[in-house]
């Protein structure tokens, strides 16, 4: 799904996103977490999922993060920027990556049942939209994939 290679800082900022993702188990969100680094390498925006904790069904972490970035540059454009998220976004988020012209997406987790930047789809490189975006993949993917699996195998459990 993707064919690209990884940056030297990739890692280390998936590792934020990872540290977003936990503190969403605090409000039993389902734990995904997100950051966005402007070019020059400064961490703009992060969000985490807060679908339940603000009883909003937009609050995933990719748009939080959106938001905050787009605040903290005085500008919905984020030409240039990055976006680390630990599961890879679904249609909603892709959508708005696309619209807010972020550069490129390094995701950890694949998304084999909502994903849209490779899996189920590929909103953010479809020829038909005004933009594309680069997508990375697998960055530190199983530690993503374990913490939303043991998420899930906790709630099964109850």
């Amino acid at each position: 799904m993707s064919g690209l290679t990884v940056a030297p800082d990739d890692a280390a900022r998936m590792g934020l996103a990872l540290d977003e993702a936990r503190a969403c188990l605090a409000t039993g969100d389902v734990p995904v977490g997100c950051v966005i680094v402007g070019p020059d390498g400064e961490v703009l925006g992060a969000g985490r999922n807060r679908r339940e904790a603000d009883h909003d069904p937009t609050a995933h972490a990719e748009v939080l993060a959106l938001r905050a970035a787009s605040a903290s540059l005085g500008a919905w454009r984020l030409d240039g920027c990055t976006l680390y998220v630990t599961l890879e976004p679904c249609p909603m988020c892709a959508g708005a990556i696309v619209l807010s012209r972020l550069d490129r997406v390094v995701l950890g987790a694949w998304d084999d049942k909502a994903g849209a930047t490779g899996t189920v789809w590929d909103l953010v490189r479809d020829r038909r939209v005004n933009h594309r975006v680069e997508v990375v993949g697998g960055v530190r993917e199983g530690e993503c994939a374990a913490l939303l699996l043991d998420f899930f195998a906790g709630r099964r459990d109850r």
